[in-house]
């Protein structure tokens, strides 16, 4: 899945957006827009090493940023 760089802002925005969602008892729209926020490339390295690359894949996160840092084929080296 590709994904833009976001600002600040809008990862605040979509932050909002996931609270407001959990608050209204939507539990799993709340994770799922929650999860278009770009996870950090040293969790997402973390998550690679610890749990390996199928379970980070299908953890469904946004790794743009991690792709950014360490290469589009990151996931695959």
């Amino acid at each position: 899945m590709a994904y833009k760089e976001m600002t600040l802002k809008e990862k605040l925005a979509i932050g909002v957006r996931s609270i407001e969602l959990k608050n209204a008892g939507q539990l799993e729209e709340a994770d799922r827009v929650r999860r278009q926020i770009p996870l950090a490339p040293f969790l997402a390295k973390w998550c690679k090493e610890m749990m390996g690359v199928e379970a980070l894949l299908q953890m469904n996160y946004n790794l743009s940023e991690a792709e950014a840092e360490y290469g589009k084929d990151w996931l695959s080296r």
